[in-house]
């Protein structure tokens, strides 16, 4: 049908151009700030439209992945439980972060895996399979893992409670992933092309949703962001570089494949920044979320980086205009 194609194309073109997005509404926040700030009381529920997108992407094909590679699946989950969290508590002392920004590093280390690592690890000729797997098993546990990390090395600088966080986490990501889930069962089975048309134009409205979070928290940042050193940038660097690289060395350590160490390279290396931002900013301050929303940025001009590589590598030319959508 005409109109599914036009959605299709609608997708792809926000889809691929995703980066270039972030790049123009960041400069334009900075400089008007008050037109992008009134978007900040509704980073949960824009937070919450991309996880029910995540969700209806998600089959039961993708769980009975997970019963099938077991030891993959929980070398990456690990892996990005433990690296991310450790590396960030570990910059944010090396570096000399101020509290309220490290504690932005902190939260995007203990993040769960988001939609940019499959994204990335399509296009860098990885193991989509094992990654939607990694992703979707961090996620599902985000409610424990996330709370109890920032819990743990926070500790006495940080006033909410696990509780408060691990019921907000479950609020905005894991019910709207299981309620996309559902939803997209349903439409399959009795409506699939009004399925195939929400498969489509959800890409669309994924990467608009997490380019209004960026520009909202860069809005609210803007004294912050000007005032930023180049530690700042540096330990978002590291932190995200320093991820993909132990990722992809466990990954062979693990005896892996060079499709699934690819995979577990961008699992580790690529965390949920909206959610990270959106948790920082409901429950910490503007300045938590610097970080997040930097890692945001940076982490879809890294991804890319590497799956450029990857391909060349490889010998092949890249993957851009079929592949899905990389939102956080």
């Amino acid at each position: 049908m005409s109109w599914q194609r036009t959605l299709e194309r609608i997708g792809t073109v926000t889809s691929k151009y995703f980066v270039l997005w972030v790049l123009i509404v960041s400069p334009l926040a900075l400089y008007s700030p008050e037109t992008f700030t009134p978007i900040a009381p509704y980073i949960t529920p824009l937070l919450g439209i991309i996880m029910l997108g995540m969700g209806l992407t998600l089959t039961p094909a993708d769980f009975r992945r997970i019963l099938e590679r077991p030891q993959d699946v929980a070398i990456g989950a690990m892996s990005q439980w433990l690296l991310m969290p450790t590396i960030a508590y570990i910059l944010v002392f090396a570096l000399g972060l101020p509290e309220e920004i490290g504690l932005g590093l902190i939260i995007v280390g203990a993040a769960p895996g988001g939609t940019a690592s499959n994204v990335m690890t399509y296009l860098g000729r990885g193991d989509v399979a094992l990654s939607v797997s990694i992703t979707t098993v961090t996620t599902i546990a985000a409610p424990l893992v996330m709370p109890a990390w920032i819990v743990l090395l926070a500790g006495e600088s940080i006033s909410v409670t696990f509780g408060e966080m691990a019921t907000s986490i479950v609020k905005v990501v894991l019910l709207p992933v299981i309620g996309g889930l559902v939803l997209r069962y349903v439409l399959d089975e009795y409506a699939p092309a009004v399925a195939q048309a929400g498969l489509s134009i959800f890409p669309a409205i994924s990467v608009v949703a997490i380019v209004a979070i960026v520009a909202a928290v860069v809005g609210l940042n803007v004294e912050t962001i000007l005032a930023a050193s180049a530690l700042v940038f540096l330990a978002v660097v590291l932190h995200n570089g320093l991820g993909l690289g132990s990722g992809y060395a466990i990954g062979h350590a693990a005896n892996m494949a060079e499709d699934r160490a690819r995979a577990c390279a961008f699992e580790v290396g690529l965390q949920n920044s909206g959610l990270a931002v959106t948790l920082a900013t409901v429950y910490f301050s503007p300045e938590a979320a610097l970080i997040p929303a930097l890692f945001s940025v940076w982490h879809n001009v890294s991804g890319p980086a590497l799956a450029t590589l990857f391909t060349y590598l490889d010998g092949d030319a890249p993957v851009a205009d079929d592949a899905p959508v990389a939102s956080d």
